[in-house]
């Protein structure tokens, strides 16, 4: 499949429709396996929110010697091209995350997923991969939010009803953050969304269809699982790359599995404090046991004293 670059929309990345019910969405296993119970489950709650949720084809295979990947390249990336073609469907939800969206990334129909126009694209993780090339690529917005088969999505309300009421009713989640958000660093910033995990956006950098630079942007960062050094590292490479040069904002999510979190915010505010920018700690996105769903490519205002991210538009028309 071709992997030319082609140009996003000058106006900035498109947003999708907002759904409707009866709508169909396809679930879709760009990363890692996938448990069938927790997959099944994943579905009812779709179901009881009126919407009609398809497989896509390969989603339970495995791959048959790479364990941590759920089936293929060529047949997931095969399944996202035709699940976004598909004009019978309005959205489309990854299962999980895991590792694997790397390896697929090049081999989905980019000028086939632009051609056919924005759709609502749920998923967090591993999924940053696809978040960053449908914004390069195809120049259309996205969704940072809960996965069908992730056990937040399963057991938290609140992340449901975050991702429900962005899908359904945008206009009623303008002002983003819990009770936990707080300043890093002080202020106030506007710009487009971006981001996700932190250790993807690092990967991604000098691959051949990279987003150049954060610059202009409001960055949103968490990871899972990654020591504080790590963290250093990850954080590091992104400055010294020139990646963050310009960026208007950060807002921090969370850093499960990271070690304490006094040592992850050590790092964060020495790695983040020099930027010169606002920085808003613990909004509540990413691998936390609560998730809200944050739209990735929307013009918002970042105001860390208030906790919050304000979107100038909703996150779906």
């Amino acid at each position: 499949m071709s992997t030319a670059t082609p140009h996003p929309a000058a106006e900035g990345p498109v947003r999708a429709e907002r759904l409707r019910p009866g709508a169909r969405v396809a679930v879709v296993a760009p990363s890692g396996p996938i448990p069938e119970e927790r997959l099944d489950a994943g579905l009812d709650i779709l179901r009881g929110w009126g919407l009609d949720p398809v497989v896509a084809p390969h989603v339970l295979d495995a791959h048959p010697t790479l364990g941590h990947l759920a089936g293929q390249d060529r047949a997931r990336a095969r399944d996202l091209t035709e699940a976004w073609c598909d004009p019978s469907v309005s959205a489309v939800i990854c299962a999980r995350g895991g590792y694997g969206a790397q390896r697929m990334v090049d081999l989905v129909d980019w000028p086939a997923i632009r051609a056919a126009g924005p759709k609502a694209f749920v998923g967090y993780s591993d999924v940053t991969t696809l978040h960053e090339a449908f914004a390069v690529r195809a120049g259309l917005a996205t969704l940072h939010g809960p996965m069908v088969a992730a056990a937040t999505f399963l057991t938290d309300p609140r992340t449901q009803e975050s991702l429900r009421a962005t899908l359904f009713e945008p206009e009623s989640v303008r002002t983003l953050g819990l009770e936990t958000a707080r300043a890093l660093v002080p202020g106030r910033a506007h710009g487009v969304t971006l981001g996700g995990c932190a250790s993807l956006l690092a990967a991604d950098l000098a691959t051949p269809h990279a987003r150049p630079s954060a610059g202009g942007g409001l960055l949103l960062l968490e990871d899972v699982g990654e020591e504080p050094y790590r963290l250093d590292r990850v954080l590091t490479q992104l400055i010294r790359s020139g990646w963050l040069d310009g960026v208007a904002g950060v807002a921090l999510g969370s850093w499960v599995d990271c070690g304490p979190y006094e040592d992850v915010r050590a790092v964060l505010a020495d790695r983040l404090g020099g930027l010169g920018v606002p920085v808003v700690e613990e909004l509540g996105f990413g691998h936390s046991a609560t998730a809200l769903t944050v739209p990735l490519g929307v013009p918002a205002v970042l105001d860390a004293e208030a906790g919050t991210l304000t979107l100038d538009v909703p996150a779906l028309r």
